[in-house]
């Protein structure tokens, strides 16, 4: 009797993948269970509503160039004016080995548990609901929207900054009301034209260091001689905080997981993109930027201001006028991007705060084109706060949303690296087997150790000049104000609710996980590719 019940479940299970894979309309994970008699077979759909239309292409190249923005284009010359090229190098590379670490935690748990909202979802499944409700409702969104306006002002103000920023706000919401597919699609070729952007940048200022364009002659490694290489200890703490803001958005994988129509397949190709993502945007572009321009060139000291981005004072001490213009148009693609996606991450954070109980059940609602309307709706609350703040100074109001942005990341970062030390040691602990994760994090638990660590450094170690030589409260503030409301969400709802930590032996690892089939699916198909595709990641 029970073989026979065995194999009608088996039956049942077979046609429910294939059907879920011919339809791709949303995610449904199957989860058995028996009784005596007969079987019984219920589906838990944990993305019930949205669509899965994010193809592999999207993934990837969203993993490759979706964070590029700000951060890189409009800040990076104020790092190397703080800490210097050789300061600027070493806290790029430090904050890049530490996105690594944290991609590969954040990957091994999406990719088996792909989800919406996937922060705060991981944090109430595999830590505490506490802990899952503060990070949840710690994501802030759009702040890129305060530089927006000031890049439309290098050519010329036509109206106040902040009806730039309204207008831009209203065109992103607009475009997170409608099919996922629309975002997954606008933000592929807005990443593949930053990424070509990149690459050309970096192909003119090997051009113009070594002499070839321009009228200085050679410069090679001169300005790290003269005037040098470091500023100050100061100057490279303060640059970590702000490398970490240029790298932020790189976690985007984890969250668009939960309609990623192969996350099996999309998640481990996006990770491993993602060391040579940071080698050739982050660093190689630090090291050129320092090569081409002295941390004592007053005119990149201009935090937020897009005739201070490197970008731009290369091309004209190159001689290439036209390129100028040419950059600014980007880096406005680029910060539009990014505000597009910020306001898809946050949308998908109140998503699954809904679905965890942890947000009013209005948020769970989703129109015909499988998106989170009312989730969309408040988070661009958000984007309209940077909006008006942009009514006093678009760059002051850029200044103070990086910084409470770079926090309240840093912090999300080490919570997830501490969340998948746990998830991995349940995982153990109930005997489950390893290979049936589609990725794994490698080194265990040596990633996820040190980027938490390192990023709890970073938290505290930034606003040390709050404390010498004396005590200031208003730069406590100002340095700490990203983590305070974490801490204030995290204690009040501990208290109200007072629910306990989630026991490693009760922690549910089977609703919403990958099947068995299509992971084995996925898997066959990796072995039957010719080995140069394995490696095309971006068009396999």
């Amino acid at each position: 009797m029970s073989d026979e019940i065995k194999q009608i479940d088996e039956k049942i299970e077979v046609i429910d993948t294939q059907e879920k894979r011919a339809s791709s309309a949303h995610a449904s994970f199957a989860h058995e269970s028996f009784d005596d008699d007969k079987p019984e077979h219920t589906v838990i759909d944990l993305q019930e509503g949205t669509k899965r239309h994010l193809s592999t292409r999207v993934i990837v190249m969203v993993a490759l160039g979706g964070s590029i923005g700000t951060g890189l284009y409009l800040n990076m010359g104020a790092n190397i004016a703080e800490a210097g090229p050789g300061g600027a190098l070493i806290a790029y590379c430090a904050v890049g080995l530490l996105v690594y670490c944290l991609m590969t935690c954040l990957s091994e748990m999406s990719a088996y548990i792909p989800v919406s909202g996937a922060f705060n979802h991981y944090a109430s499944r595999f830590f505490e609901p506490a802990l899952g409700f503060a990070l949840g409702w710690g994501v802030t969104a759009a702040t890129e929207l305060a530089a927006a306006a000031t890049i439309i002002d290098f050519w010329k103000p036509v109206m106040p900054d902040a009806a730039w920023s309204t207008i831009f706000m209203v065109i992103i919401l607009a475009l997170n009301l409608f099919s996922v597919r629309i975002y997954g699609e606008s933000e592929y070729y807005l990443s593949l034209v930053k990424v070509l952007m990149v690459i050309v940048f970096c192909v003119i200022c090997i051009i113009y260091t070594s002499g070839g364009i321009g009228p200085q002659g050679p410069i090679g490694f001169k300005y790290w001689y003269e005037p040098g290489a470091f500023t100050s200890g100061v100057g490279f703490v303060g640059c970590l905080l702000s490398a970490g803001f240029s790298y932020q958005g790189t976690e985007i994988v984890g969250n668009a997981a939960g309609e990623a129509a192969e996350p099996a397949k999309a998640i481990p190709r996006a990770i491993n993109l993602t060391f040579y993502r940071i080698l050739v945007f982050y660093v190689l572009t630090i090291l050129l930027v320092g090569m081409c321009l002295p941390y004592d060139n007053t005119e990149m000291t201009d935090d937020g201001n897009p005739s201070a981005s490197p970008f731009t004072l290369v091309l004209k001490y190159a001689g290439i006028g036209a390129g100028v213009d040419v950059v600014n148009a980007i880096i406005l693609v680029s910060v539009l991007s990014a505000c597009n996606s910020s306001i898809y991450v946050s949308s998908r954070a109140l998503l699954g705060l809904a679905r965890d109980g942890n947000a009013p059940a209005i948020f769970n609602k989703t129109n015909r084109f499988g998106a989170p309307y009312m989730a969309v709706l408040a988070s661009s609350i958000f984007g309209f706060i940077c909006c008006f703040v942009s009514i006093y100074s678009a760059e002051v109001a850029f200044t103070w949303f990086m910084r409470i942005t770079s926090i309240s990341g840093f912090n999300n970062w080490m919570w997830t690296c501490l969340i998948q030390i746990r998830f991995r040691l349940a995982y153990v602990k109930q005997g489950r087997d390893l290979n049936e994760l589609p990725y794994k994090s490698p080194w265990f638990p040596i990633p996820a150790i040190f980027a938490s660590l390192f990023s709890f450094v970073i938290i505290i170690g930034q606003g040390y000049t709050a404390f010498t030589p004396s005590f200031s409260a208003t730069k406590f503030v100002s340095k700490y104000i990203g983590v305070l409301p974490f801490i204030v969400i995290y204690i009040v709802h501990k208290l109200l609710v007072k629910q306990r930590w989630v026991p490693m032996e009760e922690i549910d690892f089977e609703t919403g996980r990958v099947t068995k089939q299509e992971l084995e699916r996925v898997r066959a198909e990796v072995a039957a590719q010719p080995w140069y595709r394995r490696y095309l990641y971006i068009l396999a």
